[in-house]
């Protein structure tokens, strides 16, 4: 487990277990810049190069939410993350990212639970407030990057909606 030492008031410092997400995109540049965003605001990252890769990594890590982009090598973002729900035996809350939203994709990820589907190139100030926000919908309300993850199991995502729809070419993209 992952902790950071944060002082509580006088001088007392306690170990604060940090959210863990999975940035798994084949792009080298925008994971790597997903990730450096997502450490800089105190959630623990991981990253993966394809599908596969990433559900190696969370059947032996600790990964709060993922982050997936749809279109890898060897395994999708959907196909790994319907493996990952037939395998684990808790909820994952996941968010794709894809530059080809069609349709057929938004109903795929409908029928898989996905949270939210964010177009391509990303917005760090959207994937910032999606990831909050699908980590509060299945941790609780005090989510927050840095902050501790809920001790109880979390309960399955609502399946009614897939989050804020955002479009394309926002300024700030990572």
């Amino acid at each position: 487990m992952v902790t950071e030492t944060r002082p509580s008031g006088a001088d007392i410092t306690e170990h604060v277990p940090r959210f863990s997400i999975l940035v798994a995109d084949d792009d080298r540049g925008t994971r790597e810049a997903l990730g450096e965003v997502l450490r800089n605001q105190g959630f623990h990252t991981v990253l993966a190069e394809d599908g596969s890769a990433a559900v190696e990594i969370v059947q032996v890590e600790l990964i709060h939410l993922v982050l997936f982009d749809m279109h890898m090598p060897r395994m999708t973002g959907l196909e790994a993350l319907n493996l990952l729900r037939h395998t684990i035996r808790r909820v994952l809350p996941a968010v794709l990212m894809t530059a080809d939203a069609t349709t057929e994709l938004m109903r795929q990820a409908f029928l898989a639970q996905v949270y939210s589907v964010i177009p391509k190139p990303v917005n760090k100030n959207i994937v910032l407030h999606t990831l909050a926000r699908a980590l509060a919908q299945v941790y609780g309300k005090t989510a927050k990057p840095g902050s501790s993850p809920a001790p109880t199991q979390p309960t399955a995502p609502d399946s009614t909606g897939t989050g804020p729809q955002i479009p394309p070419g926002d300024v700030g993209r990572v």
